[in-house]
């Protein structure tokens, strides 16, 4: 039975993370003490998932085991790779587990001797798995804070796993761009599936295949190069594939692989790179077997995908999609999506609805379950149209309108609305003699030099109390000056200096000024009468075909 301290009652409790800080080294170095240790401090407080230790007894225990004092070893022996390796530490991790998984003097050449020292100091106290691994996660938020897409972030990772489920244990697993296998190791049982993978670079592919070989986990296989360029892996049909592709990348091989028989959606556009990596997951997907695809957001809207996307939703293979929260990825606030593709096992074994789930409203460290608000399975059929948008928002949104409400709410705006307009159309009765601008007039020019008119945006100004701006604006409008302003293309541009406005005493001008403002708020109320005309003959059409509305008695 191991011997932990009893912890003190009554003291200050810390957390694994604050426990990392105070000893200088990774949360997962932490995570190994308390197994490997006996008398590591128990926890006083906090949950299964989330313990919480006495401050002074992990005090007493760091000072003990001498892991509180100056700089760790682990500390110092990323600083010696960081010294020898700078941005290229991929090569210095691989470096470090290559000297583990060699014989004895076996040493990488571009390991510096007081890594080698350091590395060796480490794995003769603990096990080479336990100092890879930590190397890995301090590797991954060093990559987290630098803001690079470099790997998979530890919030993708724990949403890919959540939403792959269950990985039975004798079951294969393939990634076809797996890095330094974030992805890969981290779903399904860690001992059991057989793990396949492959990546472009070389000094990353080298690394995880070690790192998978110091920690324990047997039926690992990762080998280099361009999956998409030379598949090492043509007949592998696995039962579950994951990947986070390259991003944004063009030159992806489309040229060389026009004809090849993986696109079976359709070709992908060179801008379209995320749905050749698709395509290819798909491919290598036994009968049953799904695939499990991290995505940016644009990939479901983008104009060049529509085709290969309405051939995915038409046949039946797309089954769902995850917007997951802002923050999930490690460079940018954007949300990323997973899509989640079943290869059919026989030809009636499709799905008719595609599950969208929208989790963008929460927190990138919060609960990946979602709510009831948070789901729409949408019909195939509503998915077909001209744009085939798949955004999980837009569709959660609209399964989970009130048509009824929002119907009847339109209805009684528009009828408040078109009461108004009657209202607003002013009283005119029949003119009696010449057209106004016949009898004597004044140019807006000759306003403007008098001082009693300001050149405004987009019209002219009355700025004297001689002038009514209403009716100035109004006769601005009128035919006469309209085809003023009219050039002979057709083109109308408002010519305020050269219109003409009637010579009227000031009473005069404000009858017509009111009757020209009625005018404009009559124009301005229809407008808005044929915007609700337009929303409530939409809604009422897309309720109608949904279900959402029937006709009345």
């Amino acid at each position: 039975m191991a011997d932990h301290p009893a912890p003190p009652v009554g003291g200050p409790l810390v957390a694994g993370s604050e426990i990392a800080r105070l000893a200088g080294v990774t949360r997962a170095a932490v995570s190994n003490w308390r197994r490997r240790y006996e008398d590591f401090p128990a926890p006083a407080g906090g949950g299964a998932n989330s313990p919480l230790f006495d401050l002074a007894a992990v005090q007493a225990w760091l000072d003990k085991q001498r892991k509180g004092q100056g700089v760790s070893e682990e500390v110092q022996l990323w600083q010696a790779l960081r010294a020898a390796y700078g941005d290229e530490m991929v090569g210095g991790l691989a470096d470090v587990a290559q000297l583990f998984a060699g014989v004895e003097g076996d040493v990488p050449e571009a390991l510096p001797a007081d890594a080698v020292r350091l590395a060796r100091q480490l794995g003769g106290s603990g096990s080479p798995g336990d100092v890879v691994s930590a190397l890995t996660e301090r590797f991954t938020e060093s990559v987290r804070r630098a803001g690079s897409d470099q790997v998979t972030s530890p919030r993708i990772v724990h949403a890919v796993r959540h939403f792959a489920g269950e990985v039975p244990a004798d079951a294969t697993l393939f990634d076809p761009a797996c890095g330094i296998g974030t992805l890969l190791l981290a779903v399904g049982p860690e001992l059991g599936p057989t793990r396949c993978g492959q990546e472009a670079d070389a000094r990353s592919a080298r690394f995880a295949q070690l790192r998978a070989d110091l920690t324990g986990r047997t039926g690992v296989d990762i080998l280099a190069g361009d999956s998409l360029r030379g598949d090492h892996w043509p007949d592998l049909k696995a039962d579950l594939v994951v990947c986070d592709p390259p991003v944004g990348a063009t030159d992806w091989g489309r040229e060389d692989l026009l004809l090849d028989p993986r696109w079976e959606f359709g070709t992908p556009s060179r801008a379209e790179g995320e749905l050749a990596w698709l395509q290819h997951a798909y491919a290598h997907t036994a009968p049953g077997g799904r695939v499990l695809m991290v995505m940016p957001a644009s990939v479901a809207y983008r104009k060049a995908g529509r085709r290969i996307r309405a051939e995915l939703v038409r046949r039946g293979i797309l089954t769902h999609i995850i917007a997951l929260p802002p923050g999930s990825a490690a460079s940018h606030a954007l949300p990323v999506h997973l899509w989640l593709l079943r290869r059919p096992q026989c030809p009636d074994d499709n799905v008719a609805r595609v599950r969208m789930v929208d989790l963008t409203a929460n927190h990138p460290d919060g609960p990946l379950e979602p709510g009831p608000d948070q789901t729409a399975d949408v019909p195939l059929i509503e998915l077909l149209d001209d744009t085939v948008d798949l955004t999980p928002g837009r569709h959660v949104e609209e399964s989970h309108r009130d048509y009824a409400t929002e119907y009847r709410s339109l209805q009684r705006e528009l009828a408040e609305q078109v009461r108004l307009l009657a209202d607003l159309l002013p009283t005119l009765m029949a003119g009696v003699g010449p057209s106004a601008l016949e009898g004597p007039s004044v140019s807006v020019a000759d306003l403007a030099r008098a001082g009693l008119v300001e050149y405004g945006d987009p019209e002219p100004v009355s700025v004297s109390d001689q002038l009514d701006t209403d009716y100035l604006q109004g006769f601005l409008r009128s035919a006469a000056n309209t085809r003023r302003s009219t050039s002979a293309s057709g083109t109308y541009r408002l010519d305020g200096k050269g219109a003409r406005i009637p010579q009227m005493d000031i009473a005069e001008q404000r009858r017509y000024g009111a009757a020209f403002r009625a005018l404009q708020e009559f124009e301005e109320r229809a407008r808005k009468v044929a915007e609700l005309s337009k929303q409530a003959a939409a809604l009422a059409r897309d309720g109608l075909g949904n279900g959402a509305l029937a006709p009345g008695d």
